[in-house]
C-alpha cells in the first residue's frame, strides 16, 4: 500500500516545477521522482509528491480536482517513507505539496509536521515546503522555519484572470497577501510560478505581473509551466500552450532577473498583439539595433548582445584590459560561442568600427 500511495502521490505532484527542464525517471519498480541536477542545495533526486491526493478547490486545469480515490499520506508515514529513500540513497531532497481536501489550516500543519518529524530525525538535508493559498501568517513562520525554500504559487497575472480559472481562491487575498508574507519570513529563499496560457493572458500581461513580483516581493525565481488540457477538466477544450512559449518566458525571465534588461526594453521583443515570437527575445531586440563593439562597450551593452552572459561579458572586460579582443577567436577564449555572438558584435579601437563577422 505505501508503495502505491508513493507511486500515486508522486506522479500527481508533477505540475509544480522544481527546476527549468526537470524530468521525471522512475527508480526502482514503482516510486516516481523528479531528477533534478541543477536543484539549489545540490540534491540530485529530489522526491516531489503530495501529502493528500484530493482537493475541493476548483481551479479549472488541475488533475487533483478529478480525483476520486482518497489517497493520503499521514505526516509520520510520509517522513518515515522519505527517511528510508534518502538512507538507501535513493533521493538527496524533499519538494512537498498537498491537495487541499477540507481544511487549509489542517492540511498546512501536515505539512510543517512532516517537515519537523524529518529535522528531528536527523535529516539536514533540502526540504522546499509549499505553502497554500489562504495560509496563516504562523504557518508561514513556522514553514520557512524548518525548510531551506519555501513558495506559494501566483498561478496566473491578476485577479481577472484567477477569476476564469478559480472561483474559490482570492488573488489579492489568498495569494498575493501570503505572498508577502513568504518574502518577509524567508527573503532570497522563495519561488512562485506560472501556468503559461490558462487564463488567456498575453505575454505582456505576464511581463508587467513578472516585472512587478521582481520589484515588490524578490522572488530567488519564477518558475513557468505551459498549459495541457486534461480530460475531464472545464478547460479540456481549451489549446494547449506550446512548449516553445515556456522557453520564451524562462528566457525573458533571465534577461529581466540577471542581465538587467527592463520589462520596458522587452516590451520591444513582443508582437502587436503583446506576444512573443518563436524566437529567443535577445535575438529580437539585438536584431534591432547595430553591432556592439566588444573593445568599448559597457557591461550593460555587451550582456545585450546573444550568445553573452554575465560571466562572459566579465571575461571580455578582464581580456580586453591586457589587449583589445582581435576577432573571433578572441571571443572563444572568452568562452562565448562565436557564432551566435558573432552577429551582433564589432571590433577595434575607437576609430575603428568593423561590421558584424557574420551575415
Amino acid at each position: 500500500m505505501q508503495e502505491r500511495k508513493l507511486t500515486h502521490l508522486t506522479a500527481a505532484g508533477r505540475f509544480d516545477i522544481c527546476s527549468p527542464g526537470e524530468c521525471i525517471r522512475f527508480l526502482s519498480a514503482a516510486p516516481c521522482i523528479t531528477y533534478n541536477p541543477r536543484v539549489a542545495g545540490g540534491c540530485g533526486r529530489m522526491l516531489k509528491v503530495l501529502l493528500h491526493g484530493t482537493c475541493s478547490y476548483d481551479c479549472a486545469y488541475c488533475s487533483i480536482r478529478l480525483q476520486r480515490e482518497r489517497m493520503s499520506f499521514s505526516p509520520e508515514e510520509l517522513a518515515g517513507t522519505f527517511l528510508n529513500l534518502w538512507r538507501e540513497g535513493l533521493v538527496g531532497g524533499l519538494f512537498l505539496s498537498s491537495g487541499i481536501p477540507k481544511d487549509v489550516d489542517l492540511v498546512m500543519h501536515d505539512i510543517i509536521e512532516t517537515g519537523e518529524i524529518l529535522r528531528r530525525r536527523g535529516y539536514d538535508g533540502y526540504m522546499h515546503l509549499k505553502i497554500l493559498p489562504g495560509a496563516t501568517r504562523a504557518d508561514i513562520h513556522d514553514a520557512a522555519r524548518v525548510a531551506n525554500r519555501i513558495s506559494i504559487n501566483i498561478e496566473t497575472t491578476s485577479s481577472d484572470h484567477l477569476g476564469s480559472i478559480a472561483g474559490v481562491k482570492d488573488y489579492r487575498q489568498d495569494i498575493l497577501k501570503r505572498q508577502a508574507w513568504v518574502a518577509e519570513e524567508k527573503p532570497g529563499n522563495h519561488i512562485t510560478q506560472v501556468v503559461v496560457g490558462a487564463a488567456g493572458e498575453t505575454d505582456a500581461d505576464l511581463l508587467t505581473c513578472v516585472a512587478d513580483q521582481y520589484r515588490r516581493v524578490r522572488p530567488f525565481r519564477i518558475h513557468f509551466a505551459a498549459f495541457r488540457a486534461l480530460p475531464g477538466t472545464p478547460l479540456e477544450s481549451h489549446p494547449d500552450t506550446p512548449s516553445w512559449r515556456r522557453r520564451r518566458w524562462y528566457q525573458a525571465d533571465y534577461l529581466l532577473r540577471d542581465y538587467g534588461i527592463s520589462a520596458d526594453e522587452l516590451q520591444a521583443a513582443l508582437d502587436e498583439e503583446g506576444f512573443f515570437g518563436n524566437r529567443d527575445p535577445k535575438e529580437v531586440l539585438a536584431a534591432s539595433t547595430g553591432p556592439v563593439n566588444v573593445n568599448l562597450a559597457s557591461r550593460h551593452d555587451l550582456l545585450r548582445v546573444p550568445g553573452i552572459g554575465p560571466k562572459g561579458a566579465d571575461r571580455i572586460l578582464a581580456m580586453r584590459r591586457e589587449r583589445p579582443l582581435a576577432g573571433i577567436g578572441d571571443l572563444r577564449r572568452a568562452g562565448i560561442r562565436g557564432k551566435t555572438a558573432g552577429q551582433h558584435v564589432a571590433f577595434g579601437g575607437p576609430d575603428t568600427v568593423q561590421t558584424r563577422l557574420f551575415p
